[in-house]
């Protein structure tokens, strides 16, 4: 395994700043992060890190009383899917699939979420590129960064 993988493998995720992740993340290749994700059980322990911290990373006076729900589904090995509900200038996230109407969902592999997620790749490049494919309210999720505290590697 690669040397980004190894340190992503043996990351203490409660340790590790958002920019100290995204500094790890932005060393590995699409290819390394497809080949962590064959890892069933470090893949799920990143998506789980990475959900977990949106509610911390969410940005409240930006919300205002926005109410919307955010669906991910994140494709690879086996299809993921996390929720991310926005009210009363709050950001409450969840593992499956609700039966609520989201917003939007958005669509990409494991190494685009990762890449998205740490603030290596521009939300905007990989729609047009089709790396990253929304059903719904495309519009509104043009505008999802300014909504969360997205590290800068």
């Amino acid at each position: 395994m690669a040397e980004g993988i190894d340190a992503l493998a043996g990351l203490d995720f409660a340790s590790v700043t958002p920019e100290e992740f995204a500094r790890i993340v932005k060393k590995l290749s699409t290819k390394e992060i497809n080949e962590l994700a064959q890892d069933a059980p470090l893949r799920n322990r990143v998506l789980e890190e990475v959900f977990g911290r949106m509610g911390r990373q969410f940005k409240p006076e930006t919300a205002g009383s926005l109410k919307a729900l955010i669906r991910w589904k994140i494709t690879g090995v086996e299809e993921k899917v996390y929720e991310t509900d926005i009210a009363d200038g709050t950001c409450t996230v969840s593992e499956g699939r609700s039966e609520a109407e989201p917003r939007v969902t958005i669509i990409l592999g494991d190494a685009e979420f990762l890449k998205l997620a740490s603030g290596n790749a521009s939300p905007v490049t990989m729609f047009m590129m089709r790396k990253l494919k929304l059903a719904g309210d495309v519009g509104f999720a043009s505008g999802l960064t300014r909504y969360f505290d997205i590290p800068k590697a």
